[in-house]
């Protein structure tokens, strides 16, 4: 293993693009291409999503557990509690079972947000006037996939049940893209990416003689399997031993791929990058074969309510560095199914891990505030000038119930010498790269940019927490805070300036630079760990404190957690206070830890930043 950085060329860095789907558009949205119809006799098992009930009952209570001086403060539910007081009831359940069952489906398990349903083609088809067939990803995963739209039995549509297994659409995607242009200002002066240690410096990470995330569990939700060869050689390069490291497997999922190593490129980032910022946390990596809704949907029910043969409601934190424009599941981009009833299951699912006391964190998306081109552009004969690419914001960051992470581009200190590792911070700036193709989901449309990710949610109305700040928007808006996401992906315009920076990320035996917000949400996974270990206590939805903070800095009393109005630009600009591309902000950490006065992480490689 190398002790240093690996210095690619342009010409060898386009050529290594070839080598992973991170950085290119076999990583994003896909539709599953339609083969024979599927045999009628073939049995099938699948999960009916049903939204929550007592919807303002939980949102009372989640705002009594996260307002200090309530008795509810911080008293967080089990998921048997949880289950008991906003899952559907047994009344309901009861009739829906009879229905299915005359239908000639059985329902097999219930769970708070679904039932699971087992049944032959035939009965699927006649229940929901549909025709499956079966339908091949370009992975190489296999569905079944509806022909035309499901239609819900009556019982169902009036709990506005949705059934995500038979879409054939693969509406999410990582954020992890191969930088093209590894020149932050730091240890390597032009040539290298940032390390964890260089972050914590430059943000003011607490001293890791105080902190370091002991006793508080990380959940990494996504596909592909990590390396434990290239996590030790990372940690190593930094001289620090690897936190302790559990990899779970859900229903089936592959663990690392030897002769794909790039596969797991984004799974490495997340865990070295989380780890790296709270390197005494438990980190779990729960591992999914891909980024499908229904194994999406499936693998949060294992974390906050657990399965057969895992426990639930374990992880503290859970980092999410994917993501789909939520206009990906209207009408328009689905041959006229609307897919948003997803999105409400997704967010109730965080809600109840909220409730219990899990915080969730996702990436904001690395497309700015337009990341998605106009439907016409997805036509296999469409022309560069099929249309202008789309205002939307991304899912699961969308979701009130989940922190979003934008991200900038960071400055820190030039080094005086080749043993300098001084990366205390300078600026940072959050412009845009403009992209010379669509790099996102391989269309012909122009005008592609490459930024952090913020907007208007057109699903979710105005969560409380943030009428406390003037977002400038009457629904969710997104990002909530940033850091360090990086520029010039590969694709981009060059050259890219100077500023453009990535993060070192250890893959197949050796180090890269990587950048997005994929970056940027792992470390605020980190930071939430630290939190999590200085009160003693599960954070829940960090959103309702985090405005606080804003507010109250914004009215000149509080604390200085924030760095607003940094220059920037996704689609829309920044500005002093909240905006669409950064939020609230990029984080002094130590302030937002509530201890402004704690000892801080030094220079890399040094007592208090190891």
């Amino acid at each position: 293993m190398p002790k240093g950085i690996v210095r690619l060329n342009r010409l060898s860095l386009l050529a290594a693009a070839s080598l992973t789907c991170l950085a290119g558009a076999a990583s994003a949205r896909e539709v599953a291409q339609m083969m024979e119809r599927a045999p009628q006799a073939l049995t099938s098992s699948f999960d009916i999503y049903i939204p929550l009930q007592n919807h303002a009952a939980l949102e009372k209570l989640e705002v009594a557990q996260h307002t200090p001086g309530n008795a509810l403060y911080h008293k967080w539910l089990t998921p048997k509690e949880f289950e008991a007081r906003f899952a559907p009831d047994a009344a309901t359940i009861d009739s829906i079972r009879k229905e299915l069952r005359q239908k000639g489906l059985e329902i097999t398990e219930t769970h708070t947000h679904s039932i699971r349903v087992s049944g032959t083609v035939s009965a699927i088809e006649h229940a929901f006037s549909t025709q499956l067939s079966r339908a091949r990803f370009a992975s190489g995963k296999e569905v079944l996939a509806a022909g035309r739209a499901m239609t819900m039995t009556p019982k169902l549509a009036a709990v506005h049940a949705v059934v995500p297994e038979f879409s054939g659409v693969i509406h999410m995607q990582s954020f992890a893209h191969r930088s093209a242009n590894d020149k932050p200002l730091n240890r390597y002066g032009g040539a290298g990416p940032y390390w964890f240690t260089d972050l914590k410096q430059a943000y003011q990470w607490p001293s890791y003689k105080l902190l370091t995330g002991k006793g508080v569990t990380i959940g990494i939700l996504m596909e592909a399997g990590y390396s434990k060869a290239d996590t030790d050689a990372y940690f190593a390069h930094e001289k620090l031993a690897t936190p302790k490291i559990t990899e779970i497997n859900i229903n089936g999922a592959p663990p690392y791929d030897k002769k794909n190593p790039f596969n797991s490129a984004e799974t490495q980032l997340d865990i070295q990058q989380s780890g790296g910022m709270a390197p005494d946390a438990h980190i779990i990596h729960y591992n999914i074969a891909d980024l499908y809704d229904a194994t999406i949907l499936g693998a949060l029910t294992t974390i906050i309510q657990g399965s057969s043969t895992v426990d639930g409601n374990v992880a503290d934190v859970v980092s999410m560095s994917f993501g789909g424009p939520e206009l990906f599941y209207t009408r328009a981009y689905n041959g006229g199914v609307d897919y948003t009833g997803f999105l409400t299951i997704y967010d109730d699912m965080f809600a109840q891990g909220n409730v219990q006391g899990i915080s969730f964190v996702a990436s904001s998306g690395d497309g700015g505030a337009k990341p998605l081109p106009a439907v016409a552009c997805f036509d296999a004969k469409a022309k560069p000038n099929c249309g202008k690419w789309q205002f939307s914001v991304e899912s699961p960051a969308s979701s009130p119930h989940v922190t979003g992470v934008g991200g900038t581009n960071l400055t820190t200190t030039e080094p005086t010498s080749k043993t300098d590792l001084n990366s205390a911070y300078v600026s940072e700036s959050a412009y845009g790269d403009p992209l010379a193709s669509d790099i996102f989901y391989g269309t012909p449309a122009k005008g592609a940019e490459w930024g952090s990710g913020g907007g208007k949610s057109i699903v979710y109305p105005e969560p409380s927490f943030q009428a406390l700040v003037d977002t400038g928007s009457t629904t969710r808006a997104v990002p909530d805070v940033s850091l360090h996401m990086g520029g010039c992906p590969q694709g981009a315009k060059t050259p890219c300036p100077a500023v453009d920076s990535s993060v070192a990320v250890g893959i197949d035996g050796s180090f890269y630079g990587f950048i997005g917000t994929s970056a940027s949400a792992p470390d605020f996974a980190g930071l939430t760990a630290l939190k999590i270990q200085r009160l003693g206590t599960r954070l829940g939805n960090q959103n309702f404190e985090i405005y606080a903070l804003a507010a109250a800095q914004a009215a000149g009393g509080g604390l200085k957690v924030f760095r607003p109005a940094i220059p920037g630009n996704n689609g829309y600009g920044t500005r002093p206070g909240y905006d669409f591309v950064l939020g609230n902000g990029t984080l002094r950490a130590t302030s937002f830890l509530l201890a402004p006065m704690m000892a801080k992480a030094g220079i890399p490689q040094t007592p208090s930043n190891p």
